[in-house]
């Protein structure tokens, strides 16, 4: 089950008046090992309880975690092809290097 889902649930739940205690109770008779954590479950329902509508993700600021563009790709592309004996990790530093010229150095 998503945790959008979840939230639904617990969002619903929260409604009808229930306390968070009885709806992780709830929830883990019926999901089982795919019921969220006891702290998510207390989290989403005093926010549901205190006037929040959304079960979505608030939008978040900043840069991405990630930037790939097609030119880093095809940079971290030719040098594993160059020399396939590399290994994970070396390439996980060439990228991120890569990753950090083009954002220090725009051309």
């Amino acid at each position: 089950m998503e945790k959008i889902e979840h939230r639904a649930v617990i969002k619903f739940l929260t409604k009808q008046g229930k306390n968070a205690q009885t709806i992780l109770n709830e929830m883990e008779t019926v999901y089982g090992e795919q019921c969220p954590s006891k702290s998510i479950i207390y989290k989403w329902h005093g926010l549901f309880k205190h006037g929040r509508e959304s079960i979505e993700d608030d939008p978040r600021s900043g840069r991405p975690v990630e930037a790939t563009t097609s030119d880093i790709v095809e940079k971290v592309e030719k040098i594993v092809l160059e020399d396939t004996r590399l290994k994970k990790k070396k390439v996980i530093c060439i990228s991120w290097s890569i990753r950090y010229h083009n954002f220090a150095n725009p051309t």
